[in-house]
């Protein structure tokens, strides 16, 4: 074998490792509870995208179809379990401390908690101005847009802004699954569309 001939193929094995093994870890697909690492499933919502085409039951275990969104700027958080200090305080800073955009933007939280679970949540809780979708069945909504975390099948905690036309126009998912996302940024977003 001539050295041009194995360079070429080092060259190449080198090409096709790349491409089958990643040069460095994704940190699109990996977020952290307290550092210790969390693996995300499925294909990531984007900016620029809509939602996936899923239907989710509400309070009253009615099937929302998350298209149904079109025609208002719309706000959604996701959150792994209403029934955890940080997930409490990130729907109650979207129920309260939105400064008026309740009046004419769509509030929306997803989780995976039962709609039982999240119906007494809103009770308890006093929101009255947030829309309350479950993923409990299949986690649809999760492996759909890639925010479903692989080890203990909770959804990561995002927040995303769509326009009236359903395009996310701001998302952020949060890396370290005990912090609040910047509900501001998110405020600021709705407000310019």
């Amino acid at each position: 074998m001539t050295g041009k001939t194995s360079l070429g193929l080092g060259v190449c094995l080198i090409i096709i490792l790349s491409l089958t093994f990643p040069l460095e870890a994704n940190p699109t697909n990996q977020i952290t509870l307290r550092g210790k690492p969390l693996t995300l499933i499925g294909e990531r919502v984007q900016v620029g995208k809509t939602l996936p085409d899923v239907k989710l039951p509400d309070l009253s275990l009615n099937m929302v179809d998350l298209n149904s969104f079109n025609g208002k700027v719309t706000i959604v958080s996701v959150v792994p379990s209403l029934d955890t200090p940080t997930c409490e305080k990130q729907t109650h800073i979207l129920s309260e401390d939105n400064d008026g955009l309740d009046k004419t933007v769509r509030l929306a939280t997803i989780s995976r908690d039962l709609p039982f679970a999240q119906k007494r949540f809103a009770k308890e809780a006093n929101i009255k101005n947030i829309q309350f979708l479950s993923d409990y069945r299949l986690a649809e909504f999760g492996t759909q847009s890639g925010l479903l975390i692989d080890e203990n099948r909770l959804l990561a905690r995002a927040v995303m802004v769509l326009d009236r036309q359903g395009i996310i126009r701001h998302l952020e998912i949060v890396k370290e699954l005990a912090q609040l996302p910047d509900m501001k940024k998110a405020f600021d977003a709705a407000r310019s569309l």
